[in-house]
């Protein structure tokens, strides 16, 4: 390795370190604040006081001070294990990932001289989205001269949602855009 790769190689591990320690929680030695608000190991308030008095508790009882809330006024630091609060960190924001729904939104294309039974058969498609917990949209995409009936294809949309009215609501009404008219369903609660 020549020179230059060499310092560029130990420049960017200086820097992803560097990034890394700023996106996790200040502990110890990096907490810089002149005065902050100390909780103890066992989550009692110990007051304020500066920043090395706290540092100085928290090395008497063999842990680390970790600034837990940096926009407080003042900020609040904590002592605990640092490697076992991470840890519970991670777990905690695990499992409220874990418990998240993610909704999806699903579309469904008509066109304004859609028969009945290509309409009954959408439904049904959208029925199954519907029950699975996702939101439909239904696009009623309208093409040269069929610009000229837009009232047709309100009709279609209000048909649409009939078919689906015991199982779905009408999240957005049906709204003209561009060439298309769009109407958003949603599962009934």
């Amino acid at each position: 390795m020549d020179s230059y790769a060499t310092h560029f190689f130990i420049l960017s591990h200086f820097i992803a370190l560097e990034v890394q320690t700023i996106s996790e929680y200040f502990i110890n030695e990096q907490i810089r604040d002149k005065e902050v608000r100390l909780i103890g190991a066992d989550g009692e308030q110990l007051g304020i006081m500066s920043a090395r008095e706290a540092l100085a508790k928290a090395q008497e009882a063999d842990m680390d001070l970790i600034k837990i809330a940096p926009t407080a006024k003042p900020p609040v630091c904590k002592i605990a294990d640092y490697g076992k609060f991470r840890y519970e960190a991670l777990r905690k924001a695990k499992e409220a990932k874990k418990n998240q729904k993610i909704t999806e939104i699903k579309e469904l294309r008509l066109s304004p001289n859609i028969d009945e039974n290509d309409l009954n058969t959408k439904a049904n498609q959208a029925r199954k989205f519907l029950q699975h917990g996702d939101k439909v949209k239904v696009t009623l995409k309208f093409r040269g001269r069929e610009m000229a009936h837009m009232n047709l294809g309100r009709e279609i949309l209000d048909s649409f949602a009939a078919k689906l009215e015991d199982v779905a609501v009408i999240e957005k009404a049906a709204k003209l855009e561009g060439r298309n008219m769009i109407m958003f369903l949603s599962e009934k609660k």
